[in-house]
């Protein structure tokens, strides 16, 4: 059974969903307020209390106390999504990397970035999988689910703009 909240944040509202898990919240989707969001669905639950980790560190972020995430994630998605996710949460704090980058990470051919860009903008994990750090190959800040003002105030905060 899904579960979810909201909480505050310097780019708008955030919904957070997951699934309970042995005593926790898996997290399986956080989307920003006017993005191509997910919507709560009619039998889910709102419960604050299992994302009190995730708000946490979340809260730390955005404070600039916490530069990575250790949070249990839920695991939807395509082989080929699931291997450009892993890239996206390789990539350091405070830096960046194009989706070439990505591509040849994850041992794609070249031709394959679009194939990245689609998996990159199917991230349902938005801000804890750093998808706001891939840039274009001349540095411009393309697609985010969230708003390209929003990966700029990201980038701007881990100081990587």
């Amino acid at each position: 059974m899904g579960v979810y909240t909201t909480m505050a944040s310097p780019v708008g509202e955030l919904l957070l969903a997951g699934e309970r898990r042995g005593g926790g919240v898996e997290l399986t989707a956080v989307s920003m307020a006017g993005s191509k969001s997910l919507l709560v669905e009619g039998d889910w639950i709102a419960d604050p209390e299992a994302f009190a980790e995730v708000v946490a560190q979340l809260t730390a972020y955005f404070a600039g106390e916490r530069d990575s995430f250790d949070l249990r994630f839920g695991s939807r998605g395509t082989d080929f999504q699931r291997r450009v996710w892993q890239a996206l949460d390789e990539i350091p704090y405070g830096t960046t990397a194009t989706y070439g980058e990505i591509a040849k990470r994850i041992g794609a051919a070249r031709t394959a970035v679009r194939a990245v860009g689609s998996a990159i903008g199917a991230n349902p994990l938005l801000i804890v999988r750093p998808c706001h750090r891939v840039i274009g190959a001349d540095g411009s800040l393309t697609g985010y689910a969230g708003g390209v003002e929003r990966k700029q105030r990201l980038l701007e905060l881990e100081r990587a703009a």
